[in-house]
């Protein structure tokens, strides 16, 4: 799997979007039980290298990534850095939980003036990690398309039932719906900080 059908979907609501007038759109897909989404942020004067550098620099994540505890590369022959990197994350939702997964982030290079970086999970691998160190991710898939005055972020996220429990898990993915666009808007512009910083 690879977040390619994912950014087909992006890009098709990407055009609905536009400063002033709805920064973010989300939309069903599939039966999951959160909403995928994209939401749009104002960048004046953005490196685009430079920010593309800090997302694809992953094992640097933990510090300077809000919420992100824990973050490591994996070595794997069949993804090579830059252009694709396999990595460990742990992440805590406040209160709630922490969560846990191993994703892929790949360079996509340029899409329509955009320059693309999007994740997939691997989802065997996040199978097989240790609940007792947190949740596991039932499926995670995101996007960053940045521009020299404009980021989009896009994310597709729950975790396993099974592993948070009923009400954790309404908490986290009907809560997380409604979160999501300030969720958007604080991720680009932490991400946008970190690429400025010197």
């Amino acid at each position: 799997m690879s977040a390619d059908a994912f950014l087909d979907r992006v890009f098709a609501k990407l055009p609905t979007l536009t400063f002033g007038k709805g920064e973010f759109a989300s939309w069903t897909y599939g039966g999951r039980p959160t909403n995928e989404g994209v939401g749009l942020v104002s960048t004046p004067g953005l490196d685009v290298g430079r920010m593309a550098a800090r997302v694809l620099d992953v094992g640097h994540y933990a510090g300077n990534v809000d919420h992100v505890q824990e973050c490591r590369v994996v070595a794997d022959p069949a993804y090579v850095p830059p252009k694709a990197t396999r990595f460990y994350q742990r992440v805590k939702v406040p209160v709630l939980a922490d969560i846990q997964m191993e994703l892929v982030i790949t360079d996509h290079g340029e899409r329509d003036g955009w320059r693309v970086l999007a994740w997939h999970q691997l989802d065997e691998a996040t199978s097989r990690l240790d609940p007792k160190n947190g949740a596991r991710s039932e499926y995670n898939v995101g996007a960053w398309l940045l521009k020299a005055d404009r980021v989009a972020y896009a994310l597709s996220s729950a975790p396993r039932k099974e592993d948070v429990g009923r009400l954790k898990f309404a908490a986290l993915t009907t809560g997380a719906d409604a979160a999501a666009p300030a969720l958007v808007k604080a991720s680009v512009e932490g991400m946008v900080k970190w690429s400025r910083r010197a």
